[in-house]
């Protein structure tokens, strides 16, 4: 399926006069966060869970997992996919001049290193190259045409873990710690592999005229524990839907984005481009790794995160692919069923909202939609009026913070940090639980 046809789509006569006398009671730049949108513009599943598709390769952060084989000169010649370390290979019958990073630049100085993880890697630039990759590689999954996953009421959680081929695990949450404004906070922890991925999302959406804009505001960190809790600071790009009055409904990242690491002084400066009117391609990026405190340029990137991107050394004519999401492995998360979901988990809570678009009953899910909203409002009031202060469950409302009750818990002993996650996250809810006192742990704040 081509970009163009995943991006866009052509409404139905019926939804369009739906959308058009919405637009109509709206104004330029606009906040479209309190208006309630129609139900054929959704994505059938919450926000909480969107944010799990920068989780569904963990090879490229947690594991190099397929490398090449090659000649060791940095040719492509006769090269083989072969899986690496404790995801299959035994490096012991592999001879180290034979091995070159898959996917990765095989340009030195990167054509001999050989790490069988991001963390393990002794050189940062080559660390700071994977956090790249693997930070591109969680655009690629949307759904068809122009959609937008549900806003998650105050309070609503999603929980899942990972078990990957090498026995280790991980473990994500997410939990909706402010309604007005919408923030949703998450965590993911892996203890065996001495990686954390946290932060917040705070979207902003605005009215355009022909688009409506959503900011992608909020922070974003990548952490590995085992090197002085070294971290990577992520800025996302925006979202838009274009031709929402006239033209053809498209959906496109757009603007500027970054990946830095002060401790190393690297920087990834990105650049979402939107296809022009008249020329262009879809789902366009490029971007430049740096020296951050001399401006050297290292590396540019190029291509479309939909589908293969490139990087090259400055200066250097030949570019070498960086990541081809459509070859990608896509790893699947392990969720309970909704009949041991708790009430306010996302997909329990929109189990007949999701049952009835994937019905294309729409006036079953709107009127389902209709009824979860206004039960969050019902439970506003009742609160207000008992002058009962709401908490988040599982982060702490620090300032204008909102770091995981465990996110300062050391990993040196993996088995233990592993075991006091995986029952925080998944244990019944109850009133006044007291998390572990741990400290050594990162700092998100």
């Amino acid at each position: 399926m081509t970009d163009a046809a995943d991006c866009t789509e052509v409404l139905e006569a019926e939804s369009k006069g739906i959308l058009f006398a919405l637009i109509g009671q709206l104004r330029m730049g606009m906040d479209l966060h309190r208006v309630t949108l129609p139900t054929f513009v959704l994505e059938p599943r919450s926000m909480l869970e969107r944010i799990t598709d920068f989780m569904v390769h963990p090879d490229l952060l947690m594991r190099s997992e397929f490398y090449r084989l090659g000649s060791g000169d940095g040719s492509n010649a006769h090269v083989t996919n072969v899986r690496l370390g404790r995801w299959g290979l035994d490096l012991a019958l592999v001879p180290r001049s034979e091995l070159i990073l898959a996917n990765a630049p095989v340009q030195r100085p990167f054509d001999r290193l050989l790490a069988s993880s991001i963390h393990k890697a002794d050189d940062p630039l080559q660390r700071f190259v994977d956090v790249v990759r693997y930070y591109l590689s969680g655009w690629h999954i949307k759904p068809k045409g122009v959609k937008k996953p549900y806003n998650p009421t105050l309070g609503e959680h999603f929980r899942c873990r990972y078990n990957y081929p090498d026995g280790t695990q991980a473990f994500y949450v997410a939990e909706q710690v402010s309604h007005h404004p919408p923030i949703s906070a998450y965590h993911f922890a892996s203890p065996e592999n001495q990686t954390i991925v946290a932060g917040d999302l705070r979207p902003k959406s605005r009215f355009l005229g022909n688009s409506a804009a959503t900011l992608m505001q909020g922070s974003s960190h990548i952490i590995f524990t085992n090197r002085d809790n070294e971290r990577y600071d992520i800025v996302m790009p925006n979202v838009y839907a274009r031709g929402i009055l006239f033209g053809t409904m498209t959906i496109e990242l757009g603007d500027n984005s970054t990946v830095r690491c002060e401790k190393n002084d690297l920087i990834c400066e990105l650049e979402f481009k939107s296809k022009g009117f008249f020329s262009g391609a879809y789902n366009s990026v490029f971007g430049k790794i740096k020296r951050e405190s001399t401006d050297e340029l290292l590396y540019e990137i190029s291509g479309r995160w939909s589908d293969v991107m490139f990087i090259k050394m400055h200066r250097a004519t030949n570019k070498n692919p960086l990541l081809d999401v459509t070859k990608a492995k896509i790893h699947p998360k392990i969720v309970a069923p909704e009949s041991e979901q708790e009430a306010n988990e996302s997909r329990r809570l929109w189990s007949k909202v999701t049952t009835a678009i994937h019905k294309r009953d729409l006036s079953a899910a709107t009127a389902e939609k209709t009824r979860i909203e206004n039960n969050q409002r019902s439970e506003t009031r009742a609160r207000e009026q008992e002058g009962v202060e709401w908490k988040p469950r599982y982060f702490d409302h620090i300032n204008d913070d909102f770091p995981f009750k465990l996110a300062n818990i050391s990993f040196a002993d993996p088995k233990v940090a592993k075991h006091q996650i995986e029952n925080f996250i998944f244990s019944k809810h109850e009133e006044g639980f007291q998390s572990p006192t741990v400290a050594n742990g990162p700092s998100f704040r």
